[in-house]
């Protein structure tokens, strides 16, 4: 026989774990704003009916019967300087597996092309922070048991990507563990510039985002 109080307080429980399951996900994220509703395209620009579509509250790009036939990205209106961002994403190919993440870019004048920094994505660039339509390199590549551990859990499915810009420093993190901490020697270089997703040429696959959220960081960060 169950005592009255032994009831209420598994009432109480009850209600409570059923609160916590309808939180939205990340909604602990103090200061973080969505870049992307889910259902539309909107704050966003770049090939649309070619190249980007929208499959179940995710970003899109590719196709596993054919190849990639350029780089091309989905790239923000807005402009950004010091930020937090945090993604996952999902990489699926058969050939010419990689992709990534713009930031502090820009598109280069009548080319589909962008320049500036780009958190890689794909098997030899992990956490990897490159240089694309610039100085065309990679500035840093993290140590192989740092990307070992990583992606310990496999390449495929889901992966989370942080990328923290604030002033001259440059840091990655994939699935929580950090791959990159660059300061940037270049003192020409832009501080400030828009995020894009890319699907890299010759891709055959998919590259997926999701749940793309970013935190401005101002001086009182």
């Amino acid at each position: 026989m169950h005592s009255p109080v032994r009831f209420a307080l598994v009432l109480v429980v009850t209600v409570a774990t059923l609160f916590v399951a309808s939180v939205p996900a990340h909604a602990e994220d103090p200061g973080f704003e969505s870049l992307f509703d889910g259902k539309t395209f909107e704050g966003w620009g770049g090939d649309f009916g070619a190249t980007w579509r929208i499959e179940d509250g995710q970003i899109v790009a590719g196709s596993p019967d054919s190849a990639a036939p350029r780089n091309e990205f989905l790239a923000t209106a807005r402009d950004y300087g010091d930020f937090e961002l945090r993604l996952e994403y999902k990489l699926e190919a058969k050939e010419g597996a990689n992709a990534g993440v713009q930031f502090r870019s820009v598109r280069i004048p009548n080319h589909h092309e962008v320049s500036g920094y780009q958190a890689d994505i794909g098997p030899g660039y992990f956490g990897a922070l490159y240089d694309e339509s610039r100085r065309n390199k990679l500035l840093a590549v993290p140590a192989e048991r740092m990307v070992a551990a990583a992606l310990a859990g496999g390449i495929d499915g889901w992966h989370s990507y942080r990328i923290r810009a604030e002033g001259k420093r440059i840091r990655l993190e994939l699935n929580g563990v950090e791959t990159v901490d660059w300061i940037e020697p270049d003192a020409g270089i832009a501080t400030k510039g828009m995020i894009a997703l890319q699907i890299h040429g010759g891709l055959v696959g998919t590259i997926r985002y999701r749940n793309l959220r970013i935190k401005p960081l101002g001086a009182a960060e």
